[in-house]
């Protein structure tokens, strides 16, 4: 190995000391430990350090083929130092602010998104159902007007056949006309219950209209 190549080597080495500090830093502070379950942790770490363990090899294998010696580690030791002494604060802020910048483009990205496109989107939900409503509610009323005209109408051209009956009915014996009453009485029943279902529906369609 020549002169040169250890130069290099001791050089990329330093960088990979620095940068091997600057990543235990950026790994603490973005795994909280005192949070994550030991299993995890234990994960994180064997992971972090194979990765640390491929790049430096990848580096080495670049500068001098691969060889080992003991003044790379010295290198590495060298590196790790200058960066404690030299660059740690300033790195440490440079990666918290990084970090404050995104979480707080994220979240201004998320509040436009909400705003420009779901809130829109959700207002016109409602006034496709108000405009529902209020069609539904007056087509009732306009149905409800035209058979009960209908039926005054009807009533009105059978008044005369109600009649007749109403005079057959007295020629009954007792028993049949009783047998009659009840029924006409369920019948009525049923009216008033049918009644009483529309005039639910109704309220609820304008309870719902003036929301």
């Amino acid at each position: 190995m020549t002169l040169t190549t250890q130069f290099y080597t001791m050089l990329a080495m330093t960088g990979m000391g620095a940068w091997l500090g600057a990543s235990l830093d950026t790994y603490r502070l973005f795994v909280s430990r005192a949070k994550t379950a030991r299993w995890l942790l234990f994960i994180h770490d064997i992971l972090f350090w194979i990765v640390q363990g491929l790049m430096f090899f990848y580096v080495l294998l670049n500068v001098n083929e691969g060889e080992l010696r003991v003044y790379i580690f010295l290198a590495v030791l060298l590196g790790i130092a200058t960066y404690q002494s030299l660059f740690k604060r300033m790195y440490i802020k440079i990666l918290k602010f990084s970090i404050h910048l995104a979480v707080s483009l994220y979240q201004f990205a998320k509040k436009l998104i909400q705003h420009v496109l779901f809130r829109p989107v959700l207002l016109l939900f409602k006034l496709l159902i108000g405009l529902i409503t209020v069609i539904s509610l007056y087509s009732y009323r306009v149905s409800a007007f035209f058979a009960k005209c209908l039926f005054k109408i009807v009533a009105f051209l059978l008044y005369p056949l109600f009649f007749l009956l109403k005079q057959l009915l007295k020629l009954l014996p007792e028993k049949w006309r009783l047998t009659f009453k009840r029924y006409f009485q369920k019948s009525a029943g049923f009216s008033q219950k049918s009644k009483k279902l529309i005039i639910t529906i109704r309220s609820t369609m304008i309870r719902i209209l003036k929301r």
